[in-house]
């Protein structure tokens, strides 16, 4: 199981619309997918067609992490499905998260999520979380149960520096405790097409950062947000420009599950000794 977080440090960059986008990649594949909305606001439950308030959330779940019960009712499947009943389910997100938010939390309450998920490992290929813009406990909670961070950016002067703080702070968590987090790369998104602005601004975070920075670069474009307000998703909204947003998608999805690849056959490469080297936990 792939747990990928999606994460900004500067709200307003698209970081719920970039779950959204990869949820759609994944129900289109038929890979059963968890999406785990962190962030207060909800905006990623609302977008997958899930009721605003439901009975069990992710409060619920982060308070009494261990309670498979808890777990279970948490989970509710996404308004998007139809035939394919439980290949895209949802733990809901909801305001009384925001009391998980704190600056600093113990790494008992940090591995919380990490300690519902191992509950349902057995169910799902890929976990998406969708974190709040902000380097506090949920985000930090998020990290910690991953194995993979998204940061996601847009072409401009102030997302750039906020990219490179989630990088170091991803850096800085991973040599904490969290040993198995890497991340993902920068999703560099809302590009206009023409924009010397947004073009140098690519190139700057390219030489900053390397291969880090993903490709494709998503464009901005309007139907993204038509898609995500009748809450349906990309790949099933009609049109050459909604194929080409759904096309950077795919490519996004198959760069995460290419890198569970990767850290597989690394995990699992002879020691110097000639043993075998112990899968990571």
């Amino acid at each position: 199981m792939l747990v990928l977080s999606i994460s900004s440090l500067k709200g307003g960059v698209g970081k719920t619309s970039v779950t959204l986008g990869l949820a759609s990649a994944a129900y289109n594949r038929g890979i059963p997918t968890l999406v785990v909305d962190m962030d207060p606001q909800a905006d990623s439950s609302t977008g997958l067609d899930v009721p605003t308030s439901t009975r069990v959330d992710i409060a619920d779940v982060l308070a009494a992490p261990k309670s498979q019960k808890i777990l279970s009712e948490a989970i509710i499947p996404s308004g998007w499905v139809g035939d394919r009943l439980g290949h895209l389910d949802v733990i809901s997100g909801s305001p009384r998260a925001a009391e998980f938010d704190r600056p600093s939390l113990s790494e008992r309450y940090l591995r919380r999520l990490e300690d519902a998920l191992t509950r349902i490992a057995k169910g799902y290929r890929l976990v998406l979380i969708d974190c709040p813009p902000s380097l506090n406990g949920l985000t930090r909670t998020a990290w910690t149960a991953s194995n993979r961070v998204a940061v996601v950016t847009e072409p401009s002067l102030f997302s750039v520096a906020a990219a490179d703080r989630a990088l170091r702070a991803t850096d800085e968590l991973r040599q904490r405790g969290a040993s198995d987090l890497q991340p993902l790369g920068l999703v560099v998104n809302r590009v206009r097409a023409g924009s010397t602005e947004h073009d140098y601004r690519i190139q700057e975070m390219r030489e900053m950062f390397g291969p880090l920075v993903l490709n494709p670069p998503l464009a901005e474009r309007a139907v993204m947000q038509q898609a995500q307000g009748s809450a349906r998703p990309i790949h099933s909204w009609p049109g050459k420009p909604a194929e080409e947003v759904a096309g950077s998608f795919d490519a996004l999805l198959e760069r995460a599950l290419r890198s569970e690849n990767i850290r597989g056959r690394r995990d699992a490469a002879p020691a110097k000794n000639g043993t075998q080297q112990p899968e990571k936990k």
